[in-house]
């Protein structure tokens, strides 16, 4: 009979143990927030104005320095669209070269992007001679 004893202490440290683990949950890689909504409202066609999202993501992208955390994946390259579309190429290239630095392994898309871009300028200064 000395083994039930045993047997419900084990089980208390065994439950105290795992609401422990469950305490300390483990902190997001990335700042999300309301980033993946708002790709999703582009795409829709349905979200605010260029010009508004800009101001919201740079909202979001101090917020994420204030805090010391990462910007996810493509948030830059969605900025640099957004500023693409507001005529802010110089901007654009920006972003898209921010983007390829915090993840290597865009570089394929980013340097298309990169590309049509500056084939985009060649085309508007044959078209405009200075």
């Amino acid at each position: 009979m000395n083994a039930l004893p045993c047997m419900r202490r084990i089980a208390w440290v065994a439950a105290i143990l795992a609401l422990a683990g469950c305490a300390n949950a483990p902190k997001p890689l990335y700042m999300w927030e309301g980033f993946p909504r708002q790709q999703y409202d582009v795409l829709l066609r349905e979200g605010a104005s260029p010009e508004a999202q800009i101001q919201a993501m740079e909202a979001h992208a101090e917020k994420a320095r204030a805090a010391n955390a990462a910007l996810p994946p493509g948030f830059r390259a969605h900025l640099g669209m957004l500023h693409l579309a507001t005529g802010n190429a110089g901007a654009a290239r920006q972003m898209w070269q921010a983007e390829k630095v915090a993840f290597p392994e865009s570089s394929a898309y980013i340097d298309s992007l990169l590309k049509r871009l500056d084939a985009g300028n060649q085309r508007a200064s044959k078209g405009n001679p200075a």
